[in-house]
Parts: structure tokens; sequence; C-alpha cells
């Protein structure tokens, strides 16, 4: 498979990243602000399962760390697996929430453009609960 298309979406947020971090890894917090998780989620051993527009879809998580990294995988019912970085980067007292958005072969770009301000929508979310 050749490179796919990226675009990096992130946000300043001013709060500690570890704040931001801790609150943000938390499977059970991602339906407050990571609308395509909206149904929750729901632990299935090391995985987590969540309702949303994509059918039943199943997530896995790194594990908890001290990089700032909450790089998670979706598979949805079709088998297709999408892989998603997201990082929390210190940024003097607040830090950088970055999301690589990698554009899947076959996606148009208002496909392309409408994920990129889902997520960018997703992110806004995130700093108004962390700064609120």
């Amino acid at each position: 498979m050749s490179t796919m298309p990226a675009r990096i979406i992130h946000r300043s947020i001013n709060r500690n990243w570890r704040d931001v971090y801790n609150f943000a890894a938390a499977p059970e917090n991602m339906p407050l602000w990571a609308t395509g998780l909206a149904s929750g989620l729901e632990r299935s051993g090391d995985d987590w399962i969540a309702e949303g527009v994509l059918g039943t879809v199943k997530v896995s998580f790194v594990a908890h760390n001290e990089f700032g990294v909450i790089d998670h995988t979706v598979t949805i019912e079709s088998g297709l697996r999408v892989y998603n970085a997201l990082r929390i980067v210190p940024n003097g007292d607040g830090c950088e929430i970055m999301f690589t958005l990698l554009r899947i072969p076959g996606m148009t770009d208002e496909q392309f453009d409408a994920d990129a301000a889902h997520v960018a929508r997703d992110l806004a979310a995130l700093k108004a609960l962390m700064e609120g």
C-alpha cells in the first residue's frame, strides 16, 4: 500500500498536559468529547466496543504511558481497521493535542474534509472541557 495523504489536526489547550492526557486517555471519558463514540464505550477484554454511525466498532488502545500517546485502532464491522494517532504534547504550562488523520483509499475529497472537520470539532470540545 502506498502512503496515504494525511492531515494533522491540533488544538492548544491551556492546561497541564498530564491532566489532559489522563482525562482524554480514559475510554470512559471519550463520549464527553469524541462524538464518534457518543454512545459510549463498553469494555470487552482488552478492547472497547461502541455503537455508532458505522455500526458496532471495536476500539483498541495503546497502554497508558508517559509520552502522551493515545493511539488507538478502530475496527468496523466490515473488518476495516483504521489506525488513529493521537498525541498530547507539553507546550509551556499547557499542551497541544494532535490527531493524525489518514485518508483511507477510496475516500472522496468531501469525505476527507468532513472527517477533518469532525476531528476538529472533537478537539475543540476537549479543549472546552479542559479549560472550562
